[in-house]
């Protein structure tokens, strides 16, 4: 009698037991998907944009780009009011290149003085044939400071290395409008950044004290900083020249 009473019990038990195995054994829905904003992002860049990562600035796009900060800034602003220039994030898409119709940074727009002569500054010959060599070899380039090679360019080094000593004179290599005079490149210190034409930008970095600002016209071997060792681990000029953003030996342009 016990037993009768008892075994639709256990049916049930075992019935349960089963159940309850069946539903662990199904597979379970996967959760929703989280967007990875370090610098993952599998969607293409559009043409003339820039992609944000992990560690950039604004100053540091605008260099590796060949790019004025100040320009980079006002064609964002232009196509988005809200646009922060302090306030980047990862993933953000920054626009590197002038929309039409719109002018980039020009040397020309505040070209110095010059010495010439009055028969010099009315003969178009000279001045066409020193174009022609600028466009043709490449830049020329004075050395931006007296002192011995320590570093020279490589895939970790950027530019070059000159020792020297605190409140030596750091000079222009050429002339050309300075586009950055400041210290928010990690790495850089003190630096100045001078645009030549559309094509190369110098950059001079570790100085103590910056004597040129934004916006500025400097003349090939003009004072523009003093050397130090801002950001540094030695008193040194770090040089670099940037041809299309792209960073060069700039040994072979210098005279």
């Amino acid at each position: 009698m016990p037993s009768t009473l008892f075994k639709p019990f256990f049916v049930a038990l075992i019935t349960a037991s089963l159940m309850l195995m069946v539903g662990c054994s199904t597979p379970r829905t996967k959760p929703a998907s989280v967007t990875d904003r370090s610098g993952g992002s599998s969607e293409p860049t559009p043409p003339g944009y820039y992609r944000v990562k992990k560690g950039d600035t604004l100053a540091r796009i605008a260099l590796d780009n060949g790019q004025a900060p100040r320009d980079v800034v006002q064609w964002n602003k232009a196509a988005n009011p809200n646009f922060n220039p302090n306030v980047i994030e990862v993933g953000d898409l920054i626009l590197i290149k002038a929309p039409a119709g719109t002018k980039s940074a020009r040397v020309a727009d505040k070209k110095p003085a010059t010495d010439k002569t009055d028969s010099q500054a009315t003969s178009p010959e000279p001045a066409k044939a020193e174009a022609v060599a600028v466009a043709e070899p490449g830049i020329r380039l004075s050395w931006p400071a007296k002192g011995k090679v320590i570093a020279e360019f490589s895939e970790t080094n950027k530019g070059i290395d000159i020792a020297g000593k605190v409140g030596e004179p750091v000079l222009a290599a050429s002339d050309g409008k300075v586009v950055y005079a400041g210290n928010s490149l990690r790495g850089y210190g003190n630096l100045v950044i001078i645009k030549h034409d559309n094509t190369y930008l110098t950059a001079y970095a570790h100085n103590s004290k910056l004597l040129v600002k934004e916006g500025d016209a400097v003349r090939k071997g003009q004072r523009i900083a003093e050397m130090g060792d801002t950001d540094a681990n030695a008193i040194k000029l770090h040089f670099e020249l940037r041809v299309n953003g792209k960073p060069v030996n700039p040994t072979p342009y210098l005279q």
